[in-house]
């Protein structure tokens, strides 16, 4: 085996020069933009993971997640001998940790998808949201501050900026009617869509207060791979496959402008690279569906593709309506593609062809997902309705 001299030290020629390429400073590495992005592990956080990879060559993106029971690593499985991503497992509420990522990496771009986000959850434990979805939020922002701002001159470092991904439930409900701009009064109605709002409000205000460059992002509801299944989709395809029951909220018929991820994660690139600084963006589908319709979709394609008689409307059992539901939204998404561009690329009729296609082609992930802790969850929330 080869060997050279380090210092004093003789060495394996392997070890040395892993060692000397571990002290390189990043940036001599050429990456041209270099992202944090928190949440990584989630539904939307992991496709956008992918979306960027596939995209962009001279990319770097350090990941952050505290894998929770929404988080899988398993999203990622697929890309962790890529040199481009960097997985750091932690909270993004820790200040020490989000700091010293920050000033290792000198990210570019912190983009916080991090949040717990399923309404059910946040009824029954309205704090757990307040600690992840707004505290956390602050932290990131403060150290992104600490960061990037020089507080006598009042300036901050060229190139950087703080991205939000929001929801459209921070406007709360529509009538039969109209659509949600960006301009429409924030009006949460659930206690995740609360916290949602004050953590957009907390990074309006350090826009406001201090001039940090930062945009935010508010998406109709996203569909696609790698969704946790107590989201509805997902959720469907779950229960229908082993002939369990469809529990529908109420009659049905709140209706959601639904998003395929990979256009959303389109629209949060868009608008990290070229937004208006202090700009919020809209991001919708154009594709407003009553939950009903999706169901008996989903219903239709598993029946038909799987060849499965079991597979019905009989399925469909109404549960008692979720307290506070919002009966429609919909997203007016004219000003990201006035100003940017974007267009979402997927009609439904496409998209969820694509869905179900991914998860008939992954059981292994939907059978790891679903077992523990999500299984008692699952049966809390519908057993007794």
């Amino acid at each position: 085996m080869l060997r050279c001299t380090v210092g004093d030290e003789m060495r394996d020629w392997q070890d040395a020069l892993k060692d000397f390429f571990c002290k390189l400073e990043w940036r001599t590495l050429i990456y041209e933009n270099l992202y944090l992005v928190t949440g990584c592990a989630g539904f939307i956080g992991s496709n956008f993971v992918h979306y960027m990879l596939e995209k962009y060559e001279d990319i770097r993106l350090v990941n952050l997640d505290k894998l929770t029971y929404a988080g899988n690593l398993e999203n990622l499985q697929d890309i962790e001998d890529d040199a481009r991503h960097i997985f750091v497992q932690g909270d993004i509420c820790d200040k020490a940790l989000v700091t010293d990522l920050i000033a290792k990496y000198d990210p570019d771009y912190v983009i916080n998808f991090a949040a717990e986000s399923h309404v059910d959850r946040s009824i029954k434990n309205p704090e757990i949201f307040v600690e992840s979805n707004v505290l956390g939020t602050v932290n990131l922002l403060q150290c992104c501050k600490d960061a990037w701002y020089d507080a006598a001159a009042k300036t901050w470092k060229e190139g950087k900026k703080y991205l939000q991904v929001s929801t459209d439930e921070v406007y709360g409900a529509l009538g039969a009617e109209g659509y949600f701009m960006e301009t429409t009064p924030l009006c949460p109605h659930s206690p995740y869509s609360a916290s949602k709002a004050s953590a957009d409000m907390f990074v309006k205000a350090f826009h406001d207060t201090y001039g940090m460059p930062m945009n935010i992002t508010r998406c109709s509801n996203n569909y696609g791979p790698y969704q946790f299944p107590e989201k509805l989709i997902p959720l469907l395809i779950n229960n229908a496959k082993q002939h369990k029951t469809l529990p529908v909220y109420g009659d049905g018929m709140q209706i959601r402008d639904w998003l395929y991820v990979m256009d959303h994660c389109k629209a949060i690139d868009m608008v990290a690279n070229g937004g208006k600084d202090g700009e919020v963006y809209n991001v919708g589908g154009h594709n407003e569906r009553p939950n009903i319709f999706i169901v008996k979709t989903v219903i239709a394609q598993l029946h038909d593709r799987l060849k499965d008689e079991g597979i019905s409307e009989e399925l469909i059992t109404h549960v008692a309506d979720r307290l506070g539901h919002d009966r429609r939204y919909g997203i007016d998404p004219t000003k990201i593609k006035e100003d940017l561009g974007w267009y979402p690329e997927t009609p439904f009729e496409k998209g969820i062809v694509l869905t179900i296609d991914w998860y008939l082609a992954h059981p292994d992930w939907m059978a790891h997902v679903t077992s523990g802790d999500y299984q008692k969850y699952y049966e809390q929330m519908y057993k007794n309705k």
